[in-house]
């Protein structure tokens, strides 16, 4: 059975675990505060997830999460984190990780920024364009008529099929949005970021397909 490993278990990496373990993985979870912190996370998601350390999680993962912000990119476990597939849902926040010259440059996107953190890691960007409470209710079984589509983005052949294998068994569909140069595209506020998914305000969400995804990362500007 494939393990996803989780690092940084807020509204995002809780609501990928808990698709996860819908969809019948193992899922270990870790947070900066330590796995004593978890215990009601774990608790609710049941048996088939457990908290680590950060290390422990990473070195356990298949797959591995990272939902933390950017300027935690440095504490990252690289070494247990070598070799594998990491999927990266972060966004830049100038408010919250403060000024990072390359990103405000646009010299570097923020998953290129990573991956130069965990270089023999394989690092695919994906699940940062949607809310946490929409990733959660639009999830859908293959073949359903309202299955809605995420972009992947990546520069590993082998890592974007782990990671979209990965995706489309916790309930959507994926669209190439090329390589981790071009993840811009989905990155906060731009057409593709949270909007095709519907407003906040409405927490079931709305499907958003193949098409749309691709007309939204093509509207794209920088």
């Amino acid at each position: 059975m494939t393990t996803l490993g989780v690092i940084g278990s807020g509204n995002v990496g809780a609501t990928v675990a808990r698709l996860a373990i819908d969809a019948g993985y193992q899922v270990v979870l870790s947070n900066s505060r330590g796995p004593e912190s978890l215990g009601d996370t774990v608790a609710e998601l049941g048996p088939q997830a457990s908290a680590a350390t950060s290390q422990e999680a990473a070195a356990a993962g298949d797959i591995v999460v990272i939902s933390v912000p950017v300027s935690a990119f440095a504490d990252l476990p690289a070494t247990e984190l070598a070799g594998k597939t990491v999927i990266d849902s972060c966004n830049y926040g100038p408010e919250r990780d403060g000024q990072i010259p390359d990103l405000d440059e646009k010299s570097v996107t923020s998953s290129e920024l990573l991956q130069r953190y965990l270089p023999e890691a394989q690092v695919v960007k994906a699940f940062n364009n949607i809310f946490y409470k929409h990733l959660l209710s639009l999830a859908r079984p293959v073949g359903a008529a309202d299955r809605s589509s995420l972009p992947v983005a990546g520069n590993s052949r082998s890592a974007n099929s782990a990671a979209t294998e990965f995706i489309e068994s916790i309930g959507y569909d994926v669209i190439d949005a090329g390589s981790l140069d071009d993840s811009w595209r989905q990155a906060t506020g731009t057409p593709a970021w949270g909007t095709p998914y519907g407003p906040y305000s409405n927490e079931q969400g709305q499907p958003a397909d193949g098409e749309t995804i691709r007309n939204v990362l093509a509207a794209a500007t920088r």
